[in-house]
């Protein structure tokens, strides 16, 4: 007897993004939860749960813990190398509008790549519209990995700094040129012990640790665990260097 035909359920709707969206707008206006959830259309506690966020405990009894939506406005803002949330609501209103991606950034003053990074890394891959209310969370989620490293992270940064590994670039010519190719986008600025990193702990970079690369010869770094194997860090304080002379004056 053959098995009865199996029906392919359908998809569930799509995420309240729009209305996560609305939501917040209404809040920033100073409007409270049971208004704005009226005026929106969801349920109270939907609204509750948004602003103040939620605890879930799943099947295996691991504890999930969900953010609030919203950020508190007085709150200072985690840094000024990243987004903030009102820049990508800027983002969400000027996209549908036709504008170019370099007119957009005059409002917010960031540069053209990092708003079309932002918008091609977090626009929603099925409609392919931007809503700023999982942008923001998606950014979160980021930053919360830390241990992943920044290079890992980003696919196109990955991708500058192992094609000048390749040429025997040092980490300290990298970082220079990613300074030089980047000048407006400070997330790309990084500290060559960051590169130094990437290559030597796979799992905070995954460059490849191509052999004889380092600059000394060495497969890997050395370790100076002596004090005296150390390079010297300060001068003596009874030196006085006079660069503008090119001697030095030492007091007794």
């Amino acid at each position: 007897m053959a098995k009865p035909r199996r029906t392919s359920k359908k998809r569930g709707p799509a995420p309240l993004a729009d209305k996560g969206d609305h939501y917040l707008r209404l809040m920033a206006q100073g409007m409270s939860n049971s208004p704005a959830c009226r005026e929106v259309g969801i349920n109270r506690r939907t609204g509750t749960r948004w602003r103040y966020g939620r605890k879930d405990v799943d099947r295996t009894g691991r504890e999930r813990v969900y953010a609030p939506i919203t950020e508190e406005r007085h709150r200072d803002r985690t840094s000024d190398r990243f987004l903030a949330e009102d820049e990508r609501f800027v983002i969400a209103d000027l996209l549908p509008s036709g504008n170019s991606l370099r007119a957009i950034t005059r409002e917010p003053g960031r540069s053209p790549a990092t708003i079309s990074r932002e918008v091609r890394r977090d626009s929603d891959p099925r409609t392919g519209r931007y809503h700023p209310f999982q942008a923001q969370r998606r950014a979160a989620v980021r930053r919360a990995r830390s241990k992943e490293g920044t290079i890992r992270r980003d696919p196109e940064l990955k991708e500058f700094i192992q094609q000048r590994r390749d040429r025997r670039w040092s980490p300290e010519q990298i970082c220079q040129a990613l300074r030089t190719a980047f000048p407006d986008e400070p997330e790309l600025h990084l500290a060559h012990e960051t590169v130094y990193q990437a290559v030597h702990l796979p799992h905070r970079g995954s460059l490849e640790r191509t052999p004889g690369l380092l600059r000394s010869g060495r497969p890997a770094r050395r370790r100076r665990r002596r004090p005296d194997e150390r390079a010297t860090r300060f001068i003596d304080p009874g030196t006085l260097l006079n660069h503008a002379r090119g001697n030095s004056t030492t007091f007794e």
